[in-house]
């Protein structure tokens, strides 16, 4: 009797014709397996070699999977993930790859059972509105102005990274950054440009303790005279130009045949006309400290050491935007445009210093800077590149909170009451995308379940604790502590994350599963090397054995 179902069984296999690429699925798990331990304040670091032969010591999830060299398509967009996340968001970069590779681990029973991809990712996407909803539900509003709520927040974020043994070091550091830069739009909002207006300059030595945040500008050049300009001026008033001071060339090769000798000495004098008028333009605005992106040739230069004037040539577009916001100077084109208005006035001290082998001028005290440059000291140029990744993220945290100021717990505690809800909910969902429902909604729980790994304690235990405590809905505040792997109310303990961060990590990790359940082949375009004379190859497509046996991350 046995022998009808066996056929029934797999002709149904055959008619539902929905074929799920288990290789995605296999390389989607490695990516977040790799990651897995990164998660926490108690987890491991990594260390990465990267292509020019450095050592990278990390746990920033993105750092880990930007050195990653990967062969499998479908790995390629787990990777994406966290970068989008990182750019999106700044911080969540590791729950995102971990929630995303749960996602598809508990499809894969489904897909094993013939359910078609579409039910599953439909499932998926319900589950994701009713998470969202929840989230919407337990969030709390804070006052951005209120700096003990902001710092605890930023703290909970960078809590879980490397510098976090620095105390409320890198997290001061990010909230005065943030809040210099800020600009209201109006409307309640506010609008932060990270990129743009903060720049991060990292000087090996001294202590991590020396690093601050200068109320305006600093970049790694000196005067160009040094001997006959001053280094210190207090209450500069700044010219900016983006044009060069020296005599212009032509474009082409100009070929200009002189007759008698004078005609020689009058080319030159014209030349040297040229530069004097220039600067006799430039001075009539009594300016302290000229700034000009392009060169500044040697009478210019004498000039002005002349007057007084101190000058810096050839800084980079991006610190003389900087210096424009900080002091509040408008940068000028043509010197013969100059007004008064586009004098600089706003910065207290000009002054050069020497730190470590390098010279780097100083535009300090600005009134009201709208650009900020935060100065990081350390030992070893390793342990600065992590602390400024540490900051990038402390920055993009206290930047959403800025945004919108909405908390939501941290410590698995959100993922465990969205669970316990979905869980809930499920009962009343009819048909068949009832079990996908409920499977996503214990995904939810790789999180905790992470965190809790991390910390070493008893992972069941700990885990049916939870579910316990959230089941009933008595307190969705209540999740683990990631230093001490205890269960605790994290309102009391302080361990929060951001609203913005953990909706976008929810979608993130929901989209990219249901995409790369979507996909049944791989289809490679690459052109494989031909031996001379063979006709043109036809594109190949890659079966599910081919895939498996593929390595997915390389040796």
């Amino acid at each position: 009797m046995n022998a009808p179902v066996l056929v029934l069984k797999d002709s149904l296999k055959r008619e539902s014709g929905t074929k799920v690429h288990h290789g995605n699925i296999q390389a989607s798990k490695a990516v977040a397996d790799i990651i897995r331990t990164t998660l926490g304040p108690r987890s491991m670091l990594k260390m990465l070699l990267d292509a020019g032969g450095g050592i990278v010591v990390t746990n920033d999830g993105n750092a880990i999977l930007r050195e990653l060299d990967v062969a499998h398509p479908a790995a390629k967009s787990m990777i994406e993930l966290s970068r989008t996340q990182d750019e999106e968001v700044g911080d969540g970069t590791t729950s995102v790859i971990v929630l995303a590779g749960e996602m598809l681990h508990v499809a894969e029973a489904f897909i094993e059972k013939s359910y078609h991809p579409t039910v599953i990712c439909r499932a998926y996407n319900k589950a994701l509105e009713d998470a969202i909803a929840v989230l919407d539900k337990i969030a709390m509003s804070v006052d951005v102005n209120d700096r003990a709520t902001v710092l605890g927040l930023v703290k909970s974020c960078i809590g879980t990274k490397f510098t976090s043994q620095f105390g409320d070091l890198i997290a001061d550091l990010a909230i005065d950054a943030t809040t210099t830069v800020g600009v209201d739009l109006g409307q309640g909002l506010r609008e932060v440009d990270i990129k743009k207006y903060i720049k991060v300059e990292k000087v090996p030595g001294g202590q991590l303790e020396d690093s601050k945040v200068l109320k305006g500008v600093m970049f790694n050049k000196d005067v160009v005279a040094p001997g006959k300009m001053k280094r210190k001026i207090v209450n500069p008033r700044i010219i900016l130009l983006d044009c060069p001071l020296e005599y212009k060339k032509g474009e082409n090769q100009t070929n200009a045949e002189l007759v008698r000798e004078e005609d020689w000495e009058v080319l030159l004098k014209l030349e040297e006309e040229y530069i004097e008028n220039i600067c006799v333009q430039i001075l009539k605005f009594k300016p302290d400290l000229v700034i000009t992106e392009k060169g500044l040739s040697d009478l210019a230069c004498h000039y002005f050491s002349k007057a007084g004037v101190s000058a810096i040539r050839r800084l980079r577009k991006t610190d003389n935007n900087r210096i424009a916001k900080a002091c509040g100077a408008v940068i000028v084109n043509r010197p013969d445009e100059l007004q008064e208005s586009d004098v600089g006035t706003g910065a207290g001290l000009f002054e050069v210093k020497k730190i470590g082998d390098d010279f780097f001028a100083f535009v300090v005290d600005c009134k009201e800077p709208k650009a900020c440059t935060v100065l990081l000291r350390g030992p070893s140029k390793d342990l600065l590149n992590e602390v400024e990744r540490n900051l990038q993220d402390a920055m993009s945290v206290s930047r959403n909170i800025i945004k919108n100021p909405k908390l939501v717990p941290g410590g698995g505690a959100t993922e465990l009451t969205v669970s316990a809800t979905l869980k809930q909910k499920s009962a009343t969902i009819e048909g068949i995308e009832k079990w996908p429902y409920e499977a996503a909604a214990i995904a939810f729980e790789a999180i905790p379940r992470t965190l809790a790994q991390n910390c070493g304690v008893n992972v069941i235990r700990t885990m049916t604790a939870l579910q316990g405590k959230h089941a009933n809905g008595e307190n969705a505040w209540t999740g683990i502590d990631g230093n001490t792997g205890a269960i605790a109310d994290m309102k009391e303990s302080k361990i929060w994350d951001a609203y913005n961060v953990k909706a976008q990590t929810f979608k993130t990790a929901i989209e990219a599963a249901c995409m790369l359940l979507r996909i049944d082949d791989i289809v490679s375009g690459i052109k494989k090397k031909q031996a001379p004379g063979a006709g043109p190859s036809k594109p190949t497509i890659e079966t599910e054995g081919d895939a498996d046996n593929e390595q997915i991350l390389p040796d």
